[in-house]
């Protein structure tokens, strides 16, 4: 074998420790798929005396700072396992690129907002910017879009790129419990932060969405240009709804290339039971890929946690002991196309529709008529009983799906009937998807 390939990784978290896990498994049978031996050489992390396994580090050059192990002569390879989009992690990235190392990183933040910068500085060296780790954890699809696609033009992505939320939502419909019981679950159990808010409110999806618009599309990256929902206000009630009318609520991350350019969005769906995606559940990952020529390509599996996330790293290790340097995001940075967004575009398509009317003569006959004025029509109707007939102003819940509409026209008419007095709170809107 030729000479071995040295690695330096900055952050010794959850991921970094895999690295080491599975080096030390597997080293010699990643030596022999890569044509080299694979070695370790150099660390940096905030704790040189942090207990990290049965793992022996004492001779590894130690790096305090991850700026300086970037541009160490000890190793070939930076690999990026710090996290965030400024301070150390850019730096780091930025001075290794600037040193002349290939670079890997699971950092799907430092990639929405700087990757096409980074991946030009990195091409115009001739180096690798390599990212599988950063969307969908062990889930290939950053290889699937950028090599075994190349014969295809995709037209739509999507699928369950966040964990977090759909083991949230995944245990409200099996146990019957609210939002808040079980996110605080998850947050025991791991799954989700002490301070939720990436997770759930949406932006960890919207991040790895941008990522993947660009490889699939051929675009500069456009995080900007995301529309975002999180699933805070998902209630127990239309998750138990949604299950009657034939549907499960999952948060979906949906990039659409149409001619009149493109539709990134983030947002609670409703999905038909027996998709692949609407029974992807638990902590488990789902991303649909729609090419003109191979169909649709769906790959599923574990998103995130220690071993899942740092097989992909390993896999782009290997990639760049083989030699195989690729372009960042499919076309080489310059040749990226610049952004162009579909808002202009009116959004269409079904919605499910929660209405707490209150119980008085006419509210429905009211709601239809606003409803046929926007021309909105009604594929299903669910209606409830009194919350509790002896109250003042008991209210009846009453559940609607429409037909494909405009969502500027039912934005309108929810607006209206809001005004008009007919419910007791505010409509709850989510968009259906018909895939």
């Amino acid at each position: 074998m030729t000479n071995a390939l040295r690695i330096g990784i900055a952050g010794l978290g959850t991921v970094g420790t895999g690295v080491l896990d599975i080096l030390a498994v597997h080293g010699d049978l990643i030596a022999a798929r890569a044509g080299r031996p694979v070695r370790l050489t150099a660390v940096s992390a905030r704790s040189q005396s942090k207990p990290r396994g049965s793992h022996n580090l004492s001779n590894l050059e130690w790096h305090n700072d991850p700026v300086e192990l970037a541009k160490s002569a000890g190793i070939d390879v930076f690999v990026e396992l710090i996290g965030g989009h400024t301070g150390a992690a850019k730096g780091a990235v930025e001075a290794a690129i600037g040193a002349g190392k290939h670079v890997i990183t699971a950092n799907k933040a430092l990639l929405a907002h700087h990757g096409v910068a980074l991946a030009r500085a990195a091409e115009a060296k001739g180096l690798a910017l390599n990212f599988e780790a950063a969307v969908a954890g062990g889930i290939p699809v950053i290889k699937a879009l950028r090599e075994g696609l190349v014969g295809n033009a995709p037209k739509r992505v999507f699928g369950i790129m966040n964990g977090t939320c759909n083991y949230i939502l995944t245990k409200m419909g099996e146990d019957g419990r609210g939002f808040a019981d079980v996110l605080k679950e998850a947050q025991e159990l791991g799954y989700a932060e002490d301070d939720p808010t990436f997770d759930v409110g949406g932006f960890d999806t919207a991040h790895k969405l941008a990522v993947l618009t660009s490889l699939a599309f051929g675009t500069e990256v456009n995080l900007g240009a995301i529309k975002i929902e999180g699933i805070e206000k998902v209630a127990l009630a239309d998750i138990r709804n949604a299950a009657e009318l034939g549907y499960k609520i999952k948060l979906l991350g949906v990039a659409v290339n149409y001619e009149s350019g493109i539709e990134q969005r983030v947002h609670p769906t409703l999905i038909k039971r027996g998709s692949p995606v609407s029974e992807t559940d638990d902590v488990f990952n789902a991303i649909v890929v729609k090419g003109d020529f191979v169909g649709d390509l769906v790959l599923e599996g574990r998103g995130a946690g220690r071993h899942p996330t740092a097989s992909a790293v390993l896999s782009d290790i290997v990639d760049i002991a083989r030699g195989n340097i690729r372009p960042t995001f499919g076309i080489p940075a310059a040749s990226l196309k610049k952004y162009k967004d579909s808002s202009p575009r009116a959004h269409e398509g079904g919605f499910y529709v929660a209405l707490d009317l209150h119980d008085k003569p006419g509210a429905v006959a009211a709601i239809a008529t606003i409803l046929a004025a926007a021309k909105i029509s009604i594929e299903s109707i669910v209606q409830r009983g009194k919350t509790d007939a002896s109250a003042p102003r008991a209210t009846a819940q009453f559940i609607l799906i429409t037909h494909d509409t405009l969502e500027s026209s039912l934005q309108a008419a929810m607006t209206k009937i809001e005004r008009d007095g007919h419910v007791a709170g505010p409509p709850r809107v989510i968009r259906i998807e018909r895939f």
